[in-house]
């Protein structure tokens, strides 16, 4: 019997999870066929990508490449399209079953919201879209019957904990974070951080600006949101926990106090896999973990005193309105800023402190508001690092 294969778009494939989720079809070429790959500027492993998978759709968002793209792709059957309006469109496309959202930043909510409007499977590596605009994202989902499937190791932990669970109450969510690469020093030690020293993570290979989030815990405070609009549970029901080793990925307690967990070794293929096969599991080569090796797993608080942009994400979402919005804008411009030697390392966090102070509040914002808003904040916190 011949099976249909999964026709699969991804977005930003030349970042680490787009790279990744690419190795996960190349292992199950009779499961899975790649329709669509776009990038923002890595043009030459772009160029690679598409000659080796021969997806039906490239996509180049910046469009000062496109040229360079078409004349290498031109002995080839696959269509190219430039500009970031282009990524949105593609993902309309009939044929395409799963839309991976790997994008960083909010530069993904569009294309997702499109994707959605179109009845999509999404897998949702792009935790911003989330944090930025979830109770709509959320909406748009149920009304489309678009289902969102998580591809953030610890949502997916999450995911795979609650399956069969539907009629069980949770107590809380753990969401369990490796803790960085500076995870037992104080904010003295912190003053003088680098940036090779924040890209240096204990467990993880991932792209600048979430290896960066990882080392100030906003990365935790951006899946603490997430896990608000995923799983519809309150924030003051999720915590997070810090797990140096990385292989209890997120915990789910239920209100009889059991504790569901879903464990592996740190290799986000896992979950990209997952997200692509399910509900059915895979065969796959990955390192499975070894008990008799992993003799120690220690679990801690994490200290909010040090470590503030945690504490930020809590404040943004207990807030509500757009403030989730202002905070993920102010990070970005931080985190950017933060690489090119403009921001200290605790400094980020007073860039991120200060604009949600000084951004337009919110209470009830619309999508509209949503892409008003990352332009304010981002303004205003530009304005804020140029005082400095």
């Amino acid at each position: 019997m011949d099976i249909r294969k999964k026709q699969i778009a991804i977005l930003g494939s030349t970042g680490s999870i787009g790279t990744q989720a690419l190795d996960v079809i190349d292992q199950h070429p009779d499961k899975f066929e790649v329709y669509a790959l776009t990038a923002n500027n890595n043009i030459e492993l772009l160029i690679e990508q598409a000659i080796k998978f021969k997806p039906e759709v490239v996509v180049i968002a910046n469009d000062k490449n496109y040229l360079i793209l078409k004349e290498a792709l031109n002995n080839y059957p696959i269509k190219v399209w430039a500009g970031i309006d282009a990524i949105s469109d593609v993902v309309q496309t009939s044929d395409i079953d799963v839309v991976l959202a790997a994008m960083v930043g909010f530069s993904g909510l569009r294309p997702t919201i499109n994707a959605l409007k179109a009845g999509k499977t999404v897998a949702l590596a792009n935790k911003e879209t989330l944090v930025v605009a979830g109770e709509q994202i959320i909406e748009l989902a149920l009304k489309n019957q678009a289902p969102i499937l998580p591809v953030d190791s610890e949502h997916s932990a999450i995911f795979q904990c609650l399956n069969g669970e539907d009629l069980n109450r949770i107590n809380k969510i753990w969401l369990t974070a490796s803790g960085g690469p500076f995870r037992n020093f104080t904010r003295e030690q912190l003053q003088d951080v680098t940036k090779k020293q924040a890209l240096k993570h204990p467990s993880w290979n991932m792209g600048a600006k979430v290896t960066i989030d990882s080392s100030t815990l906003m990365n935790k405070g951006l899946e603490m949101i997430e896990a608000r609009w995923l799983f519809d549970i309150k924030p003051s029901c999720i915590e997070v926990v810090v797990h140096p080793q990385s292989i209890v990925h997120s915990m789910v307690e239920f209100e009889d106090t059991s504790v569901m967990a879903q464990m592996g070794m740190p290799d986000m293929r896992v979950p990209i896999q997952y997200a692509f096969s399910y509900p059915q599991r895979l065969k796959s080569d990955f390192k499975p973990a070894n008990f008799f090796e992993l003799s120690n797993l220690t679990f801690e608080e994490p200290n909010l005193e040090v470590f503030k942009n945690l504490s930020y994400a809590y404040d943004a979402i207990n807030k509500g309105g757009n403030m989730p919005c202002i905070l993920n804008a102010a990070n970005e411009i931080a985190v950017e800023q933060f690489l090119q030697d403009r921001v200290s390392f605790l400094g980020m966090s007073d860039v991120i402190e200060q604009t949600m102070q000084r951004a337009s509040f919110i209470e009830k914002p619309t999508l509209d508001d949503y892409f008003a808003t990352d332009i304010e904040a981002r303004e205003v916190a530009i304005d804020i690092i140029n005082q400095q």
